[in-house]
């Protein structure tokens, strides 16, 4: 089982690439809406029940897909409803069932970001889509993916999803 954990701050283009990445590797795609918009349909964004189920979740479908030997692409936006370990408890628990997760980390522009941060397709699911809101959260979201764990990192600005794609699917071989 392979987990491509897919990291990067709002409107880098995590979704758009995870899909291509799902396109062609097969891996399945589990965004980090998914979750999300289930548990905040029934608890606040931020409660302490949203926080445990929606990590529940995660962590359950993680470990069912490494018991399973199942790959998939995992989409994830750091902010600070998250606990800062938690890239490395699903490290930990994927390798203990004997997979391998790769971080790959995505860059953009803040000009960029807030350009693409009003794109229709943006309401599908319920994202951010308010630059001011962008502004007043945007340093907590630079701390928190500072915090992630190293691996490969693609600028979003310099890739298009397909370029990035088949970067990400180069430098890791799949």
């Amino acid at each position: 089982m392979h987990l491509i954990f897919l990291h990067g701050p709002v409107a880098s283009g995590k979704l758009t690439i995870a899909r291509r990445l799902a396109e062609r590797t097969g891996f399945a795609l589990f965004h980090n809406h998914l979750a999300v918009d289930a548990v905040g349909a029934v608890f606040p964004f931020g409660s302490a029940e949203f926080v445990r189920l929606r990590e529940r979740w995660w962590l359950d479908m993680f470990a069912a897909a490494a018991n399973a030997g199942r790959s998939l692409i995992f989409t994830f936006a750091p902010e600070d409803s998250v606990s800062a370990d938690f890239p490395e408890r699903v490290q930990a628990l994927v390798e203990s069932a004997g997979g391998r997760v790769s971080f790959v980390g995505l860059t953009v522009s803040d000009t960029e970001q807030e350009r693409r941060l009003v794109a229709e397709d943006r309401a599908a699911f319920g994202k951010l889509r308010s630059v001011d809101l962008l502004r007043e959260l945007r340093e907590m979201f630079r701390r928190c993916e500072a915090a992630m764990p190293a691996g490969v990192t693609v600028d979003t600005m310099v890739a298009g999803p397909d370029e990035a794609a088949e970067s990400i699917i180069g430098t890791l071989r799949l």
